[in-house]
């Protein structure tokens, strides 16, 4: 469903999971960070609000949305990390960058969930614009980081 129909921060925790014990890495890119600071923020808050403890939520930074894939695995290789939140912005420009690092950023985090067997969460915004990006950052859209970390917490119940 596209996102101008849904609030991303919009969700039922019926059926969630205990998580009270579960390990959180969350790997955060810094390019646009004024906007992964505010995805990490939902991501860390919603996962406070069911049950994580502040101990077992780990923050890694990387460059940009690009490097997600290996900050995901490096964190993923632990076996003590039960989920992976990758969060990240991908913005439209001038050149087609945005398609292939959309394309590398997804396939990566897909590829580390499925070697690890474990929840690697594509919590990436790829917007035409900055102000798009905004409205699913805490904007009119929800916060694409609640949603991750509602979906990470999700797959901890599978």
């Amino acid at each position: 469903m596209a996102t101008a129909l849904k609030n991303l921060s919009d969700y039922t925790s019926d059926h969630f999971p205990d998580i009270s014990e579960k390990r959180f890495g969350l790997v955060v890119a810094e390019w646009n960070r004024a906007i992964t600071d505010t995805l990490c923020q939902g991501a860390y808050e919603t996962l406070l609000k069911h049950g994580a403890q502040p101990d077992n939520i780990f923050r890694n930074t990387v460059p940009g949305s690009f490097e997600l894939g290996l900050g995901a695995q490096l964190l993923a290789q632990h076996e003590e990390i039960d989920a992976v939140i990758c969060l990240g912005v991908v913005i439209k420009g001038e050149t087609r960058h945005d398609e292939f690092i959309s394309h590398a950023v997804a396939q990566g985090l897909m590829n580390v969930g499925l070697k690890f067997n474990k929840p690697v969460i594509f919590g990436v915004l790829t917007t035409e614009n900055e102000a798009q990006a905004w409205d699913r950052a805490g904007g009119q859209h929800g916060n694409k980081g609640v949603e991750a970390a509602v979906t990470a917490i999700h797959m901890l119940g599978f």
